[in-house]
């Protein structure tokens, strides 16, 4: 019993300090850890096949694909971060209240996981009218953004308020009551490879679902479920190579 324990703790701490230590000491045992929540409504099922076998997949919300214009001017499609793990934001860069301190946490993810060719950055305009994509690009480096990792995107405010809404399940609007004239949601959101929002556990024992970016201790939480995500993903790519190596060796 002790050491099942103590080999539950180790890999607790991989997975909270050293994510690839993680998904390699899982590629050597039988250890079901635990995964992020889906959010969203269930769309359905379906029935894909696994090692020969029909297997029952749940259909989960993804986010829609979007068209808009990036700090560059240049279009951008969502499919750009298909097969990418992200964290999505709603801001205006002349917000008066939340959104320096949201930014600052955009910022924080990006020095945390800049070696990581498969996670990335996006952050929607609210006020699309004032902030083109000069503005932008202007705001986005004077607080330090790295551009390989992060992109700001302006364009149809209803089209940037419909994603929020439908796609990421957030706040956006005109609102003339609201410091700076728009009411948006100060919350951080979590999306996989596949584009659906993922998110861990809260001390309820209830899906997170979104993260709060004014939160230090929320942002912390943050960043342990993205470790466990990229983790989650590196072990499915060490169990598919083994699988390739021992049908190759047969």
């Amino acid at each position: 019993m002790k050491s099942k324990a103590l080999r539950q703790a180790v890999i607790l701490l991989a997975i909270l300090v050293f994510p690839s230590a993680f998904y390699i000491a899982l590629t050597t045992g039988r250890h079901n850890f635990v995964h992020l929540s889906y959010i969203g409504p269930r769309l359905g099922v379906d029935t894909i096949e696994v090692d020969g076998r029909p297997v029952v997949d749940t259909i989960y919300h993804s986010i829609p694909d979007f068209s808009l214009i990036d700090q560059d001017g240049e279009e951008f499609e969502s499919s750009a971060y298909g097969g990418m793990v992200y964290v999505a934001d709603f801001f205006f860069t002349s917000c008066p209240t939340i959104c320096p301190a949201m930014q600052q946490s955009m910022l924080r993810l990006q020095s945390r996981f800049e070696e990581y060719d498969d996670f990335a950055l996006l952050s929607f305009s609210v006020d699309p009218e004032h902030d083109t994509s000069e503005v932008l690009k202007a705001y986005g480096d004077d607080i330090g953004v790295n551009w390989d990792k992060w992109t700001f995107l302006t364009g149809p405010r209803d089209s940037i308020y419909d994603v929020a809404t439908r796609g990421y399940f957030v706040n956006a609007m005109v609102d003339d009551l609201a410091p700076g004239g728009f009411l948006h949601s100060e919350y951080l959101v979590l999306i996989d490879k596949d584009g659906h929002i993922r998110s861990g556990i809260d001390k309820r024992g209830n899906p997170r679902a979104v993260y709060d970016g004014t939160s230090d201790a929320e942002v912390n939480e943050l960043i342990d479920d993205i470790k466990v995500l990229l983790a989650e993903y590196r072990l499915a790519t060490k169990r598919a190579e083994k699988k390739r190596m021992e049908h190759g060796n047969n």
